[in-house]
């Protein structure tokens, strides 16, 4: 937008660039290559290793941040946005702004859900769920059950077989696996390229190649689900887990796989399908649920029924509001952002005076 020429403002309740990669779980590494994950204008250093670490993601946007020269606001958490007329007034904790055009890019790992199980409360062990997660040091000597198989459950399910802790997992229901390289190319490479296929076409061509890769699941006590990778994401807004060792753990059994969840005791956990099991600890690894209904209370025709943007990267059914990253995409999160910058920053630019 500066390139562009206009002025910009950023509001961040945090203190500092990053935040929440710099709360994520230690071992995380960007499940999308370090070519494919750079934001505009500043590629993400050569030295890095094909898939960065968590810290090495937090250096690079740190170093973003000063090469480009952006000083967001911070500590300035935003309570609502309104429009009136036409401007956009964002009500903080520290005072109003005002201005024409308003990009809601809050991603969604402040938002985590909890589910609700009978017998929660009698519970005696420790619940966090999975953004609170940070490595196995204080599991060891404890029978841990992660709830939940995408990317963070499957994850940390590894973190914490790897340093020998009794882990299982708890996978409510089918799942789609891909392999994080297919043919020594990640697998965004082959997404990227597939892109402009329809969803069914791009899945159909793709399962014997996934199938071959990860081997086969319903010996490992998992289900395949009826819809394909590509369909899952598009449709339902859910990334199928992509494999950095977890079903390795699976087969030699240090990952244990149940089922799905249907009461708690006071020790551990009734499962649907399967006999009670005593458990020390649960790690809720069940993703995020926001809903900025709340930030834009007043907002019309830009919501789907869970407060979720209907569109992000272009421009939505209230006049200067836009969503940046907020929808998930087959063809990696960073850049899918940056695409979706630049195309904000193009509309913008062309609507107002600079």
């Amino acid at each position: 937008m500066r390139q562009l020429g206009l002025k910009v403002l950023v509001l961040d309740k945090a203190g500092m660039v990053a935040p929440v990669w710099r709360r994520h779980y230690d071992r995380l590494h960007l499940h999308t290559d370090r070519g494919h994950s750079g934001l505009p204008g500043m590629a993400m250093p050569r030295t890095y290793p094909r898939y960065p670490s968590r810290a090495q993601v937090v250096d690079y946007l740190e170093s973003y941040a000063a090469h480009f020269d952006l000083h967001p606001i911070f500590n300035c958490a935003v309570r609502n946005v309104r429009r009136e007329g036409s401007a956009w007034f964002a009500d903080t904790v520290r005072e109003q702004f005002a201005a024409r055009v308003v990009v809601i890019a809050t991603g969604w790992a402040d938002f985590p859900y909890r589910p609700n199980w009978p017998g929660l409360d009698g519970y005696h062990g420790p619940i966090v769920h999975s953004s609170e997660y940070r490595n196995p040091a204080a599991y060891m000597g404890k029978r841990v059950l992660v709830v939940g198989f995408g990317n963070s459950g499957g994850e940390i399910a590894l973190d914490l077989a790897e340093a020998g802790v009794d882990v299982s997992l708890s996978v409510r229901g089918p799942v789609q696996i891909l392999p994080r390289e297919l043919l020594g190319l990640p697998i965004l490479t082959w997404a990227i390229a597939q892109a402009p296929l329809p969803a069914r076409v791009a899945d159909f061509i793709n399962a014997p190649a996934i199938r071959l890769a990860v081997g086969s699941l319903g010996k490992l006590g998992l289900k395949v689900a009826r819809k394909g990778p590509r369909r899952m994401i598009e449709e339902d807004r859910r990334v199928p887990l992509l494999d950095v060792g977890t079903l390795a753990r699976i087969r030699d059994g240090s990952i244990k796989v149940r089922g799905d969840i249907a009461r708690l005791t006071g020790e551990g956990v009734v499962f649907v399908d399967s006999p009670a099991e005593p458990f020390d600890s649960l790690i809720l690894a069940t993703g995020f649920r926001p809903d900025l209904r709340q930030l834009l209370p007043n907002t019309r025709g830009v919501f789907d029924a869970h407060g979720m943007p209907l569109v992000t990267g272009q421009a939505t059914a209230e006049p200067g509001l836009f969503f940046c990253g907020l929808i998930a995409s087959p063809t990696g999160q960073l850049r899918e952002i940056g695409i979706e910058a630049r195309r904000i920053a193009q509309i913008a630019a062309a609507s107002l005076p600079r």
